[in-house]
């Protein structure tokens, strides 16, 4: 099973705004083993594309579920999504999933045939308003700064807050569609961000000024492209990730959605190297 708690490797701080070179590598032997690392408080677990296990409280969320095989998704009648590796689990070995915080429902690099099947047995799906009307069932659609709070199994709350996101460039959403991030807090645990399909800084910017610094912020990265807008970004490539990181102030910076679609751009090399050159290596927890 894939961790998303191995960080890159170290390198000396540059302050914010700091121009960024490219191309310098990162040897993977300098990445230090998961065995290295002190246990944290939020488990978080990078699956394979951007299905993520937090465990937050005593709740286990699980975002965007995809656990088909590798195989082609016709999307839009203009191209077609390609998924180039198998899930690294199944939905029978993830145990209990007390709900999904789903970015969007319209893309299968998101939410495929099996994470569709999937979450007829979650208790709670929260996504999209318009995601909600189109799943039906156990899901719950949130507007930008909407929030639930769900009871924890020790007495405790979670409040989960959705949060603006941005599927492209400006305008994205008439073609792209819906999207939602999240924020999880509770009184005693540290905040939590999970950016969903976003390729907006100033999406992250209005959650920094909401709830920064967070604690642990899960970004959905990978430098996605779009046959529309001559191949504009939808998605955070690294460069902007690291930016992202300075804007929230976070402690960890889990990335997710960086592999088994070949629309994406980027790897987990790449987004090593970036926060390798711009000195935030310790903050970085990449896929294994």
């Amino acid at each position: 099973m894939a961790t998303s708690d191995t960080p890159a490797p170290t390198g000396t701080s540059v302050p914010a705004g700091t121009p960024i070179p490219t191309g310098t590598p990162v040897p993977a032997a300098s990445l230090p083993s998961q065995r290295s690392l002190p246990a944290e408080r939020i488990p978080v677990t990078v699956l394979g594309g951007p299905t993520t296990l937090v465990e937050y409280g005593g709740l286990r969320l699980l975002t965007d579920p995809t656990f088909d095989p590798p195989g082609e998704y016709p999307v839009m009648g203009r191209a077609v999504l390609t998924k180039t590796a198998p899930p690294r689990t199944v939905p029978a070995d993830l145990g209990r999933i007390d709900a999904v915080l789903l970015s969007h429902d319209e893309h299968p690099d998101n939410l495929d045939h099996s994470g569709r099947a999937f979450l007829a047995g979650v208790p709670l799906v929260l996504t999209t308003p318009g995601g909600a009307t189109r799943l039906g069932g156990a899901a719950r659609g949130l507007a930008p700064w909407d929030s639930v709070d769900l009871p924890r199994p020790d007495g405790g709350t979670l409040s989960v807050t959705a949060t603006p996101a941005l599927h492209g460039p400006e305008g994205a959403e008439a073609v792209l569609g819906e999207v939602v991030g999240f924020v999880l807090t509770a009184e005693d645990l540290p905040a939590l961000y999970v950016s969903g399909d976003n390729a907006s800084l100033d999406a992250v910017r209005e959650v920094a000024a909401r709830f920064g610094p967070v604690d642990t912020a899960v970004l959905f990265l990978g430098a996605a492209r779009s046959v529309f807008w001559d191949g504009a970004l939808i998605t955070l490539d690294s460069a902007l990730a690291v930016e992202a990181a300075r804007v929230l102030g976070a402690r960890r910076v889990v990335a997710a959605h960086t592999d088994s679609w070949s629309h994406f751009t980027e790897g987990p090399a790449d987004v090593a190297a970036a926060f390798h050159r711009a000195g935030l290596s310790h903050v970085l927890r990449l896929p294994t």
